[in-house]
């Protein structure tokens, strides 16, 4: 059965207040895993293995989060900023993700704020479109 994005979402929301202990008028598209539900980087892995599971999906290591590589990669990341090859590295691994705000300023210590709800909802959809 194919779902429309109010679904997606529904089913998202239900997985952020399982994976984080959150209560569900905290998860809204717009709301960042880190800043405003209070993930760390170890509730990412729970959040992948409760959305594999929750769609019956597939989510490749780095897929949905794909920051650890660019950070790691010296060409990547200069003076605390993505540099515009970390830019494009990171539009290409986020596709279902609008960086255009971030790549104006790309700092590094904002960078989580683009992991949002609204993203995770985006990446599932294009999945299950798939």
């Amino acid at each position: 059965m194919a779902m429309n994005r109010e679904q997606v979402f529904e089913q998202v929301k239900t997985v952020m207040v399982d994976a984080l202990g959150v209560d569900d008028d905290e998860v809204t598209q717009e709301a960042t895993l880190m800043g405003d539900l209070g993930a760390e980087s170890i509730d990412f892995l729970d959040i992948v293995f409760r959305l594999e599971k929750a769609f019956g999906i597939k989510i490749a290591r780095e897929e949905l989060f794909p920051a650890e590589t660019l950070m790691n990669n010296p060409e990547f990341v200069s003076n605390g900023k993505l540099t515009a090859k970390g830019v494009a590295e990171l539009k290409a691994k986020m596709p279902h993700t609008d960086v255009s705000e971030f790549a104006k300023n790309p700092e590094l210590s904002k960078l989580p704020d683009l992991f949002t709800v609204g993203m995770i909802v985006n990446y599932v959809e294009s999945k299950l479109k798939a």
